[in-house]
């Protein structure tokens, strides 16, 4: 995970998980999180960002 990927998963989670799965349900789900609120959007992606793939 890249030092463009953490930033971009703190200030805009979807398109973090969007540019490494495309429009997988992980995106999805990231989305709906990030609707929710910012902050389960950010660990969201946080997470699988640091996951192997």
């Amino acid at each position: 995970m890249g030092i463009l990927e953490i930033l971009l998963a703190i200030f805009l989670p979807p398109v973090a998980v969007f540019l490494r799965f495309g429009f997988s349900g992980k995106f999805w789900l990231n989305l709906l999180l990030t609707i929710l609120g910012i902050l389960p959007g950010m660990i969201h992606a946080l997470y699988v960002l640091s996951r192997p793939e």
